[in-house]
C-alpha cells in the first residue's frame, strides 16, 4: 500500500502540480523511506547509493553514446544510414526496418546502449520517410527489449540461466524462438493500434534530448560520408561487444583458464569501455578522415554532453526510489508471499518476478529474487530449467513504470508526458511479459 500511495503521489506532483520529474522524483524518495520505516541515518545513504549506483552504470554509457550520436549527426553519418535503410526498404517497410535492425543490434547490445545508439538515427529515418517519431520509435525499443530480456549473452537470461542450472544454448534457442514473435506483437502491432488510444503521443512534433542529437545540418547525400564507414561507426559498439561475448561463451564451452588475454576481452566488452573504444572511432571517421577541424568535433562532443545533463540526473535520482524500495524491504515482503507455493514452477517464476518488477522497479533484481525463491521448488522436479529461465526473464520485464530508470530512458528519449508514457512503454512491456509467458507455456506442451 505505501508503495502503490508513494506512486501515486508522484503521479500527481508530475502531472496535476506539474512539478519537474527530478524534483518530485527526489522528494517522494525521501517521503517513502520515512513511510517505510527506514532508520534515519539510512535515508540519505540509500538515496544516495542509488542515484551512485545508477550514475556509475548509465552515466559514462549515455554521455559517450550522445557523443557518438552527436558526431555521427553532424558529419552527415546518421543521415546517410538512415537515406540508405530507407530507399533500400521503401517508405512503406520502414518501420521493418527498424524493427529488424534492433533485433540485430539488440544481440550485443545492453538496453540503454542501444536506446542511446538508435534513437538518433531513428529520428533521422521518420524525418526521412516523414512518419512520426513515435512511429518507429517504440518498435524499435519493442526489438531492444525483447533481446535484452530473453537471449544470452544478456546479463539477466544469463545470469538467471546459471542460478538454475539451466543449459544456456537451450536459453538462447529458446528464446529466439519466444522473441522474434513477441518482438512483431509488442512493436508493429502494437504500434498500429497505440495509435488510435494515444493520439496526442504520435501527433507531437516535440521530440526527446537523445532525439534532438539526430537533429544535426541536413547535407546533400554526395557530401555525406559513405554508407560503409557510417554504418561500421555505429555498428562498432556491436561488434565489440558480439566479439567479446564470443570470446567469453568459447572459452566457458572449452573450459579454457582464466589468463590476461581472456581479462582484457572482457574489459573490451564492458558497455563502458565500448563506448569510449567507439566514441576514439568515430572522432576519426566522422572528424579526421573527413578532414574536419577537431575544434569543430570537439565542439560536437561538448554540445552533446550538454544536452543530456538533465537526462542524467532523472537517471540517477530514478535509482533512488529504486533503491529505497529495495533498502525499505518491499522486494522482501513480496518474496515471504510465495514460499512454500505448490504453483507450477513456470507460473510461479512468472509470477514472482512479475510482482517484485511492480513492486521495486529493477528487473535484474526481479529476477534474481525470484531465482532463489524458485530453486528448492525445481530441485528433483522434471521442470525444463531453460523455460523457467525465460519464464522467470518474461515476469522481470512487465509493467515498467515510474520506480524503473528504464521509464525515464523512453520518457526522456522520446519526448512523452508521463501519461503517455504509461500508455504506450508501460503497455508495450506488459505486452512483452505476457506474451513471452505465453509462448513459453506453448514451448512447454511441446518440449
Amino acid at each position: 500500500m505505501l508503495t502503490a500511495a508513494a506512486i501515486a503521489v508522484l503521479l500527481l506532483l508530475i502531472m496535476k502540480f506539474k512539478v519537474h520529474v527530478f524534483i518530485a522524483l527526489a522528494v517522494v524518495s525521501f517521503l517513502l523511506a520515512l513511510a517505510l520505516g527506514m532508520p534515519l541515518p539510512d535515508i540519505v545513504g540509500a538515496v544516495e547509493d542509488g542515484l551512485g549506483d545508477t550514475l556509475a552504470s548509465t552515466g559514462l554509457i549515455f554521455g559517450f553514446g550522445a557523443i557518438l550520436g552527436k558526431l555521427l549527426a553532424d558529419a552527415g553519418g546518421a543521415q546517410r544510414i538512415s537515406t540508405s535503410l530507407v530507399d533500400r526498404f521503401g517508405q512503406r517497410w520502414v518501420q521493418w526496418a527498424v524493427v529488424v535492425a534492433s533485433l540485430i543490434l539488440g544481440v550485443a547490445l545492453f538496453f540503454e546502449v542501444g536506446i542511446v545508439l538508435l534513437v538518433p538515427i531513428v529520428y533521422q529515418m521518420s524525418k526521412q520517410a516523414q512518419v512520426n517519431f513515435l512511429y518507429l520509435g517504440l518498435p524499435m525499443a519493442a526489438g531492444l527489449s525483447v533481446m535484452h530480456g530473453f537471449l544470452p549473452p544478456h546479463p539477466g537470461p544469463t545470469v538467471i540461466a546459471e542460478q538454475y542450472g539451466a543449459n544456456v544454448g537451450m536459453v538462447l534457442v529458446y528464446g529466439l524462438v519466444i522473441a522474434l514473435p513477441t518482438a512483431v506483437i509488442a512493436g508493429p502491432l502494437f504500434t498500429y493500434y497505440a495509435r488510435k488510444y494515444v493520439p496526442s503521443a504520435f501527433t507531437k512534433t516535440e521530440v526527446g534530448t537523445l532525439a534532438k542529437l539526430g537533429e544535426g545540418q541536413q547535407f546533400d547525400i554526395k557530401d555525406t560520408p559513405g554508407f560503409a564507414s557510417s554504418a561500421l561507426t555505429a555498428l562498432f559498439p556491436v561488434l565489440l561487444m558480439f566479439a567479446s561475448s564470443i570470446v567469453a561463451l568459447l572459452q566457458d564451452g572449452l573450459g579454457l583458464p582464466e589468463n590476461t588475454f581472456f581479462q582484457a576481452v572482457e574489459v573490451i566488452g564492458e558497455p563502458t569501455t565500448v563506448m569510449v573504444l567507439s566514441v576514439l572511432v568515430a572522432i576519426y571517421t566522422m572528424g579526421i578522415a573527413r578532414r574536419i577541424p577537431m575544434t569543430r568535433v570537439m565542439q560536437s562532443a561538448e554540445t552533446s554532453v550538454k544536452a543530456v545533463g538533465m537526462l542524467l540526473l532523472v537517471l540517477g535520482v530514478s535509482g533512488s526510489l529504486k533503491q529505497v524500495l529495495i533498502d525499505g524491504g518491499v522486494g522482501d515482503y513480496v518474496a515471504t508471499l510465495f514460499e512454500n507455493s505448490s504453483i507450477s514452477p513456470l507460473v510461479l517464476a512468472w509470477l514472482i518476478a512479475a510482482l517484485l518488477r511492480l513492486a521495486q522497479g529493477s528487473a535484474t533484481v526481479a529476477a534474481l529474487t525470484t531465482a532463489g525463491l524458485v530453486i528448492p521448488l525445481i530441485e528433483g522436479s522434471d521442470a525444463n530449467l531453460a523455460l523457467v529461465t525465460l519464464a522467470t526473464g518474461a515476469g522481470s520485464i512487465i509493467a515498467s513504470h515510474v520506480n524503473d530508470t528504464g521509464f525515464w530512458i523512453v520518457r526522456e528519449s522520446f519526448g512523452l508526458t508521463v501519461k503517455e508514457t504509461l500508455a504506450t512503454w508501460t503497455v508495450l512491456e506488459t505486452i512483452i511479459s505476457v506474451c513471452g509467458f505465453g509462448f513459453v507455456l506453448l514451448l512447454s506442451l511441446a518440449v
